[in-house]
């Protein structure tokens, strides 16, 4: 189960069920798009540069506000593969364009991560599907004060800084 923290024009960013960065480590964010797609190149030009905006906010208001990455960075993953895999929901071969869903994930990279697969200066390290559960399971999520801020700071840059409104009829 995920948790919206923000939804405009550009999609929704939510708080992951399945959290692959401790909070500690940086944090871990979804950024889906306006519409569910199985391929970025599904979505309309407007619905795209729209969706742009909001990872890009996204990121940015993660960085201004959650103190772990001060001096840290962010990494962006477009995903969808686990969804594929033959031991999900359904179990078995899957169709590409009736079971995956892009989204994005945005995680916060800090330089003082503990965990031994999102140490600073070495590229993440994910588990195969089998495994992501367990895996997954000794991460903290972002708390709600932080989802919080994260949100409000959004909202922010939304409106001054890359000027996506609430809903696209709202263009000027």
């Amino acid at each position: 189960m995920s948790n919206v923290i923000h939804a405009c024009a550009g999609g929704t960013v939510v708080l992951p069920g399945k959290v692959l960065c401790d909070r500690r480590d940086g944090g871990h964010l979804l950024v889906n798009p306006p519409r569910p797609v199985w391929e970025r190149s599904c979505l309309k030009p407007d619905e795209l540069a729209r969706w742009s905006l909001l990872v890009a906010a996204t990121g940015r208001a993660m960085l201004d506000v959650l103190p772990v990455l001060r001096g840290g960075c962010l990494n962006y993953w477009e995903a969808g593969n686990w969804a594929l895999n033959a031991q999900a929901e359904p179990p078995g071969p899957k169709e590409v364009e009736a079971h995956r869903h892009v989204h994005l994930h945005v995680f916060g990279r800090s330089r003082n991560a503990s965990d031994p697969d999102w140490r600073w200066g070495e590229s993440p390290r994910f588990p195969d599907y089998a495994q992501s559960l367990r895996w997954s399971s000794r991460f903290a999520p972002l708390s709600a004060a932080e989802c919080d801020a994260v949100a409000q700071r959004l909202v922010v840059l939304l409106e001054t800084i890359f000027h996506l409104p609430q809903t696209w009829d709202d263009r000027p």
